[in-house]
């Protein structure tokens, strides 16, 4: 079992969500930039996470978080006491029945997703905000699927829906959080050719992290909440 953290302070992120596709490749640019990183895996089985943190020890930890399993929060807590953490982002997403009109979705696949689209994310960071600076940045990988505005075509519309609330919750979040200093965004990192994203989308991972982590760290310091896409342009809401 991993022991607690005490080390002395350096800039550190923990990246939830992080075995794979874009929190993995976050990470990544994260530690070519000199920062320090926990990324945390679902299960047991080895990932690309756990391979980065091989090549990058002395930059990249490992720890484990089913963020649909809200038991699992206080424990990492625990195993995180003594850390101070700059960004805390939360990369989840899941989806199904697509090209299903929302009346015909079955319960138990909306639930799914809105659990873990929009559900699980709050939970995460409500249990672990107050690891966070007070100059820090706390975020989540949202969706332009998920602005309201720009819903022109329908489909995708138990994602879509996730999205959206998730933005709801992240706003009401900052309603409570109004007298603190942290910044708080909403991502919207565009469509990625990743396992979520599918072979059709126009980007590569490759060429959309390093947009996606200039506007993570520029927006450090920027009091209050933001829904911007990769090129730190705001989403209509």
């Amino acid at each position: 079992m991993s022991q607690p953290i005490t080390e002395e302070h350096h800039p550190t992120a923990l990246i939830v969500g992080a075995s794979r596709g874009l929190g993995c490749a976050m990470t990544a640019e994260l530690a070519d930039r000199g920062w320090s990183v926990i990324g945390t895996v679902r299960g047991t089985a080895r990932t690309p996470l756990h391979d980065l943190a091989d090549r990058h020890p002395e930059r990249v930890r490992v720890e484990h978080l089913d963020i649909t399993e809200p038991e699992q929060l206080a424990p990492l807590h625990e195993r995180l006491a003594g850390r101070q953490l700059d960004i805390l982002f939360v990369n989840a997403g899941t989806t199904n029945n697509e090209q299903t009109p929302i009346g015909a979705v079955p319960t138990e696949d909306f639930i799914d997703v809105m659990v873990t689209n929009a559900l699980s994310p709050l939970r995460v960071i409500e249990a672990l905000d107050g690891l966070v600076t007070s100059s820090g940045l706390i975020g989540v990988m949202s969706s332009g699927q998920g602005s309201i505005t720009n819903n022109t075509n329908g489909m995708r519309e138990v994602y879509r829906g996730s999205k959206a609330a998730l933005n709801m919750f992240l706003r009401s979040y900052a309603t409570r959080q109004a007298d603190t200093e942290r910044a708080l965004l909403l991502m919207a990192p565009g469509w990625i050719r990743t396992e979520l994203g599918g072979d059709d989308a126009p980007y590569t991972v490759r060429e959309s992290i390093p947009l996606i982590v200039d506007v993570l760290l520029s927006h450090l310091g920027n009091k209050g909440l933001a829904y911007l896409d990769r090129f730190g342009e705001p989403v209509p809401w």
